[in-house]
């Protein structure tokens, strides 16, 4: 099965921006749909936060549409998550995972948005 490694969180003052990668062990390219994931602290669920299909289709909730860019590099088994204008309810746990989210979750990475 694949692994997910998820990088790139940490502090960011509200407004900022952030780039979020996901490396996976294993080849993409095979996988239609792929996503990410957070979940804010005191959730017990993981919000959906954006995917991407092998075609470059790109679909977004209300709540980050406009400030979050996802992306992927088959060629480096990587996903990428480009967040903009960062909200203080944009703080979480990010993940990545297909979508649905069949593979085995990561460790995560923080990202935490305050001044």
């Amino acid at each position: 099965q694949v692994q997910l490694v998820e990088s790139g969180g940490g502090l960011v003052q509200p407004g900022g921006s952030l780039r979020l990668s996901c490396a996976a062990s294993g080849n993409i390219s095979s996988i239609w749909n792929l996503g990410w994931y957070r979940q804010p602290p005191g959730k017990k669920q993981r919000e959906w936060v954006a995917t991407i299909t092998s075609g470059g289709t790109t679909n977004y909730p209300n709540s980050v549409k406009g400030r979050f860019t996802i992306s992927r590099d088959n060629a480096k088994n990587t996903l990428y998550l480009q967040m903009s204008s960062l909200k203080r309810e944009d703080t979480a746990v990010y993940y990545c995972n297909q979508n649905p989210p069949v593979l085995s979750w990561g460790q995560g990475t923080q990202v935490t948005v305050s001044s």
